[in-house]
């Protein structure tokens, strides 16, 4: 008997250092990578393609193209129906999504390997219950996200959002906010948060202004929040964080302490870029 617990002592133990070796290889791999140049051309669509990217300070402009780095080493784009991934079409994607990372202690949206981009809005299947019986059909989608599995992204969306910063729509950050939220693997609208304490803060302000939302929505009133956030907390989760860096003083004025929630959680301060955007020079 002692035999064996001491070999099953021994074999943890060595899988506890593989394990701990191939961390520290990933993490210096990372910082090599967050070091790294970073391509002219990349930075070109950057520019180019997300005027939220010219708002930024200096340095979350150089933290966000490590970011881009890494992302796009780690994760596979593949293109859908003839569409040819581009350095382009990755990189675009791969900057907005890495906004939510920024000034955060990072897994790198660790369960997400793939990346599926359409040219355009693509149809999916679609499973429902009405409360009798399970209904299949198809729907129109923009985009979507996998709780273990891919993000699926229409090209013209990722396009269209991330050019049109007024809207408090993004489809890539609204996809990987999803991401960010299935990360303790439930898709609630409650992401990993620094401490149980946070939990206590977080759920009585979003579920109060969560429940506002679906009040507004009911009775067909304007808000600063896409009304789709009405649909469960996981999309509110979305919709909030679209707002929040996409119409940011709307955000803080009209809904203050949601607005600090999400700003203690995502690190930053959207109001700033605002005002300091405004006074940087044009490229």
């Amino acid at each position: 008997m002692f035999p064996t617990i001491i070999i099953s002592a021994a074999v943890v133990v060595v899988l506890v250092a593989i394990v701990a070796a191939r961390r520290r290889a990933r993490d210096a791999r990372r910082g090599k990578l967050m070091r790294a140049p970073f391509p002219d051309d990349w930075k070109g669509h950057i520019e180019k393609n997300i005027p939220l990217y010219n708002r930024l300070p200096d340095d979350l402009q150089e933290q966000l193209c490590g970011l881009v780095n890494v992302f796009v080493a780690e994760k596979t784009f593949k293109g859908c129906q003839g569409l040819e991934m581009t350095d382009e079409i990755r990189v675009t994607i791969a900057a907005q999504a890495c906004m939510l990372l920024l000034n955060r202690k990072t897994k790198f949206f660790k369960k997400l390997k793939t990346i599926y981009v359409y040219p355009h809005t693509y149809v999916a299947k679609q499973t429902s219950w009405d409360g009798v019986m399970v209904i299949e059909g198809r729907s129109v989608r923009l985009g979507e996200s996998w709780r273990n599995g891919p993000v699926v992204l229409a090209w013209d969306s990722v396009m269209g959002g991330a050019r049109n910063i007024h809207d408090g729509r993004n489809v890539v950050m609204h996809e990987f906010s999803h991401q960010l939220d299935q990360e303790d693997g439930a898709a609630d609208g409650a992401p990993i948060l620094e401490s149980r304490s946070s939990y206590i803060t977080w759920a009585s302000v979003l579920s109060a202004e969560y429940e506002a939302l679906c009040t507004k929505t009911r009775k067909h009133r304007r808000s600063a929040m896409n009304k789709y956030g009405a649909t469960n907390p996981a999309e509110f989760f979305a919709v909030i964080t679209e707002a929040f860096f996409e119409k940011p003083r709307r955000m803080q004025r009209k809904h203050p302490e949601l607005y600090d929630e999400l700003k203690g959680y995502y690190k930053v301060d959207p109001v700033e870029w605002v005002r300091t955007g405004s006074r940087r020079p044009k490229r």
